[in-house]
């Protein structure tokens, strides 16, 4: 039985000309997200996720690499073919107030996608649609005309939810979606998504720097660093059996309720991190790895699959 794919990236690559010289953002990427399911991409600030996502989406243009959306490649599509894909993918940003236009009642930013998309045109049908997706987030009506600034922010961000929603995606990007969240704001948010892709058959990339969150909202799970994707699996093989040792450092500092005699090791990173200007053939994370050997720094390893769905980029494998 053949896995239905709704989106596939090979080599992806992303580079930023500076003044210092060619930034790597994204170097190489590639994975698949199966139809229906979450990859959760994590790694710390500055290493890529939040432009991988931008660059799947094409809202920045990749510098090389292919994208299939539904078996299509998006990168040769034109400006008017990819409009006509728009509504298809669709973006959850973080801020849930900088996001949102603040001259806009949560009404006129709901309606706004359908619309631009000319997919409701009737009056009294598009004001229906607007509280059919403000009910289906768990927005109250009386909101209906409501300021983003007289909302908090987990009200904000359901609004950038029903807005998503609005012109009915198969994918959407969630970039850190919860991330300026209180805490019990965090779940309910959660909850909600993962209710709306068991509804729906949404299938999302989640974006951010929280291993707990990833753990409870995704299938599988890939983690970045400099740009790389040094390691990728489903969610429990990651959690049992991490391999690369900036994974096993991630996890570490994971909080967790010590029941027994035996303390949580945390793995403290030392050493210096590696500029993303100009990068050599390297292993990017040798620097801070207490396993580097020679030939960490000879050449950079390739993403090895050790086991069935489990990829590791390590010369200690």
């Amino acid at each position: 039985m053949m896995v239905d794919n709704i989106l596939e990236v090979s080599n992806l690559k992303k580079y930023f000309k500076t003044k210092q010289g060619i930034l790597h953002a994204v170097d190489g990427v590639s994975f698949t997200l199966e139809r229906g399911k979450t990859l959760g991409i994590v790694g710390e600030s500055g290493c890529g996720k939040s432009t991988i996502g931008r660059t799947v989406l094409r809202l920045i243009e990749p510098t090389s690499g292919e994208i299939r959306f539904n078996g299509t490649d998006i990168n040769k599509l034109n400006k008017h073919q990819m409009r006509s894909m728009r509504p298809q993918m669709q973006i959850i940003f973080q801020d849930p107030y900088s996001s949102l236009n603040p001259r806009r009642t949560v009404s006129q930013t709901i309606r706004e996608p359908i619309t631009l998309n000319r997919m409701i045109s009737d009056r009294a049908k598009l004001d229906e649609r607007v509280a059919q997706l403000m009910d289906m987030v768990g927005l109250a009506e009386r909101f209906v005309n409501s300021y983003p600034h007289e909302l908090d922010g987990g009200r904000r961000q359901r609004i950038g939810i029903a807005r998503a929603l609005s012109v009915n995606p198969e994918f959407i990007v969630c970039d850190e979606p919860v991330s300026a969240l209180d805490v019990s704001i965090q779940a309910q948010i959660l909850n909600l998504l993962k209710q709306l892709q068991r509804k729906m058959g949404l299938s999302y990339i989640f974006i951010t720097h929280d291993m707990s969150v990833v753990n409870y909202f995704s299938d599988d799970i890939a983690v970045m660093y400099m740009g790389k994707m040094v390691e990728k699996a489903p969610v429990e093989e990651l959690f049992s059996n991490p391999v690369h040792p900036y994974t096993k450092a991630l996890l570490s500092a994971v909080p967790i309720p010590e029941y027994r005699e035996e303390k949580h090791k945390r793995i403290i990173l030392r050493g210096e991190v590696t500029s993303p200007v100009n990068l050599p053939d390297e292993c990017r994370f040798a620097k801070r790895c207490s396993q580097a050997c020679d030939q960490c720094i000879k050449k950079e390893p390739p993403l090895t699959e050790i086991r069935p769905g489990h990829f590791v980029c390590c010369c200690n494998i």
